[in-house]
C-alpha cells in the first residue's frame, strides 16, 4: 500500500508533465491519420550545384493515444534531390524507420533541395514525396517541389586581357571577380551576376556593362529563396560586397544596369580628373546597407538615372570632377533610421585636400526624408581649393537659398508649405509587403513638365523607360516621364547609342556651363 501511494503522489506530482497512461498503448486503427499543414510543399528557387535554404513542417497526432510510424521514405530514395531530416534523424539514401509520436504531439521534419549542377541554360524542376506509414498500415505523403536554377560558377575568377560575359545563364560569384588592370570585362544583355555574402566585383582595368531596356545587366546577391511570402531576401539590402573602380580603372561604362542589395552599391576610387573614369546611363543603384554611389577625386558623367534607398548617402562625392543629368537621388531606405542623407559632397577628407573642380546637375530630383536632404561642405583650411558646383532645373529638398545665387538656377525646392513634396513625389513609394520601391512620379509632383527642354533634348529626349519626354516641349524632373495611369506607355522612339566612344557628354554639359560664366557659376 505504501508503495502504491508513493506512486500516486510521482503520478500527482509529473502529471503536467506526463500523462500516467500505459506507455504500450499506441492507436492502431486503420481510420486514424497523421496531420499534415499543407500536402505540397514548394521550395524557392535554388541554384544547381549548391544546398538550398532549409525548410520545416510538423507532423501532428491529433490522437489521445501515441502512434508508431515503422517508416518514412522518399519516393526516389538515394536519386532524389531532397535531403530529409525526420524527428532528428537523417534519412539515409532516402529512409528511415520507428519513429513515434505522443498523443497530442509532433514531431518535426527538416528538408533542403540539392539539385546537380547542369549544363542547359533553362531552369529545370524536381519533384519527389515524403511517405509515411503507420502501425496500423495507413500511408501518407507529402509532395516536394523545386526549380533549380543552372548557373555558372566562378570562384577565384580573374578576368586578363578581355573577357565577356554572356546572358546564357547567371554567373554565381562565390568571391570576388576581380577585372585586373589594363584587361576589360564586357557584359552582354541580359547577363546576371549572383554574389555570394561579402562577395565584390573589383575593376583595375575597365568595365563595359551593355544592358538595354528590354535585358538589363544585373548585379545582385545569390539569394533566390524567401524570408516570407511576397518578400524575397533580393529586395533587402547587404546581401553581397559592391562594386569597385580602382584608382588604376578608367573608362568604364554602365547601360541599363541594375545594381541593388550590396553592402555598398558603387564605389569610384581617386583617379585622373582628366580622364573618364566612369559613364553611367539609364542604370540603378538601389538599397544599400552603407553608401549607394561613392565618388572620390574621380571624372564621373551619369545621366538618366536612379540612385536610391542607401543605407548611407545616395551621392557621396569628395573632389574631382561629376555631372549628373535627369536622376532621380531618393533618400527613403525603410531599412535604417540612421539613413545619411540623398546628397553629399565637400572638397576635403580629413585633412586630405580634394579640390571639387565641378559637380554639376541639370534636371535631377534630389529628396528624401529629411529635412534637408543636401550637405555641402568647402574647407575651411584651403578656403582657395576649387568649391566649384552648380543646380540647373532640379527639385532640391534643401531650404532654399538667395534666389539671386548663381549656384541654383531655375530650381524647384522640395519643402514646406508645399503640399506634395518628399516622398509624395512618387506615386507609389514603398510596398510594405512586396517590399518594392516604385520611383516613378505622382502626378502632382512638382517635377512634372519643369525640367529644362534643352537639357533634355541634348541628352536624353527618353527616360529610362522609353518614354518620349519631349510631347508638347514638356519634360519632366528625374530619370522618369511621367505617364498617366490611363494612358499606354509608349515604347522607346529612340535609342542611345549602347558605347559611346567619346566622352562627349562631358564636353556638351561643360560647354553649356561655360556660356554661363558671366552669371560667376564658378
Amino acid at each position: 500500500m505504501r508503495f502504491l501511494s508513493y506512486a500516486a503522489l510521482l503520478c500527482a506530482f509529473l502529471g503536467g508533465l506526463v500523462s500516467c497512461v500505459d506507455l504500450d498503448d499506441f492507436n492502431t486503427s486503420p481510420t486514424h491519420t497523421l496531420a499534415f499543414a499543407s500536402d505540397t510543399l514548394a521550395l524557392d528557387t535554388v541554384m544547381c550545384g549548391t544546398p538550398g535554404k532549409t525548410y520545416m513542417f510538423s507532423v501532428k497526432n491529433h490522437a489521445s493515444k501515441a502512434v508508431r510510424i515503422p517508416r518514412v521514405w522518399l519516393g526516389r530514395q538515394a536519386q532524389s534531390a531532397f535531403r530529409v531530416n525526420v524527428d532528428g534523424e537523417p534519412l539515409a539514401d532516402g529512409t528511415g524507420s520507428n519513429f513515434e509520436i505522443a498523443a497530442n504531439d509532433s514531431m518535426l521534419v527538416f528538408l533542403f533541395a540539392h539539385l546537380p549542377a547542369e549544363e542547359g541554360a533553362a531552369p529545370v524542376a524536381a519533384t519527389d514525396s515524403l511517405y509515411f506509414i503507420t502501425e496500423a498500415g495507413v500511408e501518407q505523403h507529402v509532395v516536394l517541389r523545386v526549380v533549380g536554377q543552372p548557373v555558372t560558377t566562378l570562384s577565384g575568377k580573374v578576368v586578363e586581357g578581355t573577357e565577356t560575359l554572356t546572358a546564357e545563364r547567371p554567373y554565381h560569384i562565390t568571391d570576388s571577380l576581380v577585372v585586373a588592370e589594363g584587361a576589360t570585362l564586357m557584359l552582354q544583355p541580359g547577363c546576371k551576376l549572383l554574389f555570394r555574402s561579402g562577395a565584390n566585383l573589383v575593376v583595375h582595368g575597365s568595365l563595359l556593362s551593355l544592358g538595354t531596356h528590354e535585358q538589363p545587366v544585373v548585379m545582385r546577391s545569390d539569394r533566390l529563396d524567401y524570408m516570407f511570402v511576397d518578400q524575397p531576401y533580393d529586395r533587402v539590402p547587404g546581401g553581397w560586397g559592391g562594386v569597385v573602380l580602382a584608382s588604376e580603372s578608367y573608362d568604364n561604362y554602365l547601360s541599363y544596369t541594375d545594381i541593388h542589395g550590396g553592402d555598398f552599391g558603387l564605389r569610384v576610387d581617386s583617379s585622373d580628373v582628366t580622364r573618364a573614369k566612369l559613364t553611367m546611363e539609364n542604370s540603378i543603384v538601389h538599397n544599400t546597407q552603407n553608401h549607394a554611389l561613392d565618388i572620390r577625386m574621380a571624372n564621373v558623367f551619369v545621366g538618366n538615372s536612379q540612385i536610391t534607398n542607401a543605407g548611407g548617402i545616395c551621392l557621396k562625392v569628395r573632389g574631382g570632377d561629376v555631372t549628373l543629368v535627369h536622376c532621380t537621388l531618393g533618400s527613403f531606405s525603410p531599412f535604417s533610421a540612421a539613413r545619411g542623407t540623398a546628397l553629399d559632397f565637400a572638397n576635403f577628407d580629413g585633412d586630405v585636400r580634394l579640390p571639387l573642380t565641378g559637380l554639376q546637375f541639370g534636371n535631377c530630383i534630389i529628396t528624401g526624408y529629411k529635412e534637408d536632404e543636401i550637405m555641402g561642405a568647402q574647407s575651411t583650411t584651403h578656403t582657395d581649393d576649387a568649391f566649384a558646383y552648380a543646380f540647373y532645373s532640379c527639385l532640391l529638398n534643401t531650404p532654399k537659398t538667395d534666389p539671386e545665387d548663381p549656384r541654383m538656377l531655375q530650381c524647384l525646392y522640395d519643402q514646406k508649405p508645399a503640399e506634395v513634396l518628399r516622398e509624395k513625389n512618387f506615386a507609389n513609394l514603398f510596398n510594405s509587403r512586396t517590399l518594392i520601391s516604385d520611383f516613378r512620379l505622382a502626378a502632382d509632383s512638382p517635377a512634372i513638365g519643369t525640367a529644362d527642354a534643352g537639357i533634355t533634348a541634348e541628352f536624353y529626349p527618353t527616360d529610362m523607360n522609353g518614354v518620349d519626354r519631349l510631347t508638347d516641349a514638356k519634360p519632366d524632373m528625374g530619370c522618369y516621364q511621367y505617364v498617366s495611369p490611363s494612358a499606354e506607355e509608349p515604347s522607346a522612339s529612340v535609342r542611345r547609342e549602347q558605347y559611346r566612344v567619346s566622352a562627349s557628354p562631358f564636353a556638351v554639359w561643360k560647354a553649356r556651363l561655360l556660356r554661363a560664366r558671366n552669371r560667376n557659376l564658378y
